[in-house]
C-alpha cells in the first residue's frame, strides 16, 4: 500500500502530469528539453523529475553532462492507467 500511495502522490501534480505526458509522447528527453517544453526552470523541473524517479515512475541515464529521463517499463497498474489517459 505504501508504494501505491507514494506513486499516487507523485502523479498528483499538474507539472508532473505534464512531464509524464511529454515522456509518453517522446519516449526520452533531457532535463533541459523537458524544462523548455513545460515552460519551467531547469531547477524546478529537476525537482519534479526527482520525485517521479523516487516513486519508481521514471528511469534516468546520465550521458556526459546531461541527464535523460524516460518512463519506467514496470510501473504500478494505477500509474500505468493514469499515463495511458494523458
Amino acid at each position: 500500500m505504501k508504494k501505491l500511495e507514494k506513486s499516487l502522490k507523485a502523479v498528483a501534480n499538474q507539472r508532473r502530469l505534464s512531464i509524464l505526458k511529454l515522456l509518453k509522447e517522446n519516449k526520452e528527453q533531457s532535463v533541459s528539453v523537458i524544462a523548455f517544453k513545460i515552460k519551467l526552470s531547469i531547477r524546478s523541473t529537476s525537482k519534479h523529475l526527482a520525485i517521479l524517479f523516487g516513486a519508481d515512475i521514471l528511469d534516468r541515464e546520465q550521458r556526459n553532462f546531461q541527464t535523460f529521463y524516460r518512463l519506467l517499463q514496470n510501473q504500478e497498474p494505477s500509474v500505468k492507467y493514469i499515463i495511458s489517459i494523458l
